[in-house]
């Protein structure tokens, strides 16, 4: 799977999320890589991510009292050391030996919380086990509201704290690199928390695959709400874009949305999860969680979320990269790096706390 092991200390020019990047296609092999760094398309909503945080600027404000500070935050009634969670990633054993265990368990010792996808490749129960921090379970709609709330139970039976329901990914997006490259899951890698596949509906003469086939099972608002009332955990809804699919979440009475276009793997051209953030956050008001992902390199860009209304961030190929460098201590160390980047952002604009981050503190170019 790999062509150069993974470390077992963190060399001296490992610094930034980036460099992780560049370590990471030294030792990832073809298939994997194309999994890992492949979008939709001609990935345009790839870069467009990545764009987006660079389309802001920082406008700090000097010789304010910081003595104290801190990046303290309360998520969903658990208190974490720092904003950054890691987002749901499937197959992680593709990256690194230990996978999704090495990653949950970094994410506890570095004070924060993270995702469990559905299409893990270990079992949920065995992550809960090493986890020392909060564990999200990622749904993804099994075809029916029993089946998907029996996964959810499971979830909730393990220990896990939210749910977070992926709603932008009904049908698997077109991924050219992956295509291209023939990428085949190893035969013992699999989804191994999904019981059995979502039963799909028989084609009708001339139906079409997509519409009579997968959409004829995707969950509606009405679904939601269902899952929303029957599930004891908070569900969060991931993939939320549009200003009154966030105000309908809410009505169906999910905790809280992701902004999200899932990291440009589902739908190309979409548009950047950042640029909806301001007006999702002024939608919902100041009650109601609200978190963001894709294309998230640095501390100041988490320092930008913030600042533009999120409560949290997600990150997700930045963190695949530190497992396959280094496992457990590269995940660990990359969250370190990243929170220590927001410290001195916010030290450097005059924020105390998060509390003191806002938006008259960014500008757009």
């Amino acid at each position: 799977m790999s062509r150069l092991a993974p470390l077992n200390e963190i060399p001296a020019d490992l610094v930034s999320a980036r460099d992780y990047e560049r370590y990471a296609l030294e030792r990832l092999d073809g298939n994997a890589l194309a999994y890992l760094q492949g979008g939709a398309g001609d990935e345009l909503t790839c870069q467009a991510n990545l764009q987006a945080w660079q389309e802001w600027a920082l406008l700090p404000r000097m010789l304010r009292d910081l003595r104290g500070g801190h990046t303290r935050c309360q998520l969903l009634g658990d208190s974490l050391q720092h904003p950054i969670v890691l987002a749901p990633i499937a197959y992680q054993h593709l990256f690194h030996a230990e996978g999704e265990r090495a990653s949950a368990l970094a994410a506890g010792v570095m004070g924060g919380a993270a995702v469990l996808s559905s299409f893990a490749s270990t079992r949920l129960e065995e992550v809960a086990e090493v986890a020392q921090g909060p564990l999200w379970f990622q749904l993804y709609w099994q075809g029916s509201g029993p089946a998907t709330l029996a996964l959810a139970q499971r979830a909730e039976a393990a220990g896990y704290r939210a749910l977070v329901l992926t709603v932008d990914a009904p049908v698997s997006g077109v991924r050219n690199r992956e295509q291209r490259a023939g990428f085949r899951l190893p035969p013992d890698i699999r989804a191994v928390n999904l019981e059995q596949a979502v039963q799909l509906l028989p084609l009708p003469e001339g139906g079409s695959a997509v519409f009579n086939g997968l959409m004829a099972v995707a969950p509606g608002w009405q679904d939601v709400a269902w899952l929303c009332q029957h599930s004891r955990l908070p569900v969060l809804l991931k993939g939320i874009l549009h200003v009154e699919d966030a105000r309908l979440a809410v009505e169906a009475g999910a905790a809280g949305v992701i902004v999200s276009n899932h990291g440009g793997r589902v739908l190309d051209s979409q548009w950047p999860a950042l640029r909806s953030l301001a007006s999702i956050r002024a939608e919902l008001g100041a009650g109601v969680p609200v978190l963001v992902d894709g294309g998230i390199r640095r501390g100041s860009d988490v320092f930008k979320a913030l600042a533009l209304g999120a409560d949290a961030v997600l990150i997700g190929r930045p963190y695949a990269h530190a497992l396959a460098t280094a496992g457990a201590l590269g995940v660990a160390h990359l969250l370190r790096l990243l929170r220590e980047e927001l410290e001195v952002t916010m030290a450097l604009c005059g924020c105390r706390d998060l509390s003191g981050i806002s938006g008259e503190m960014v500008q757009r170019l």
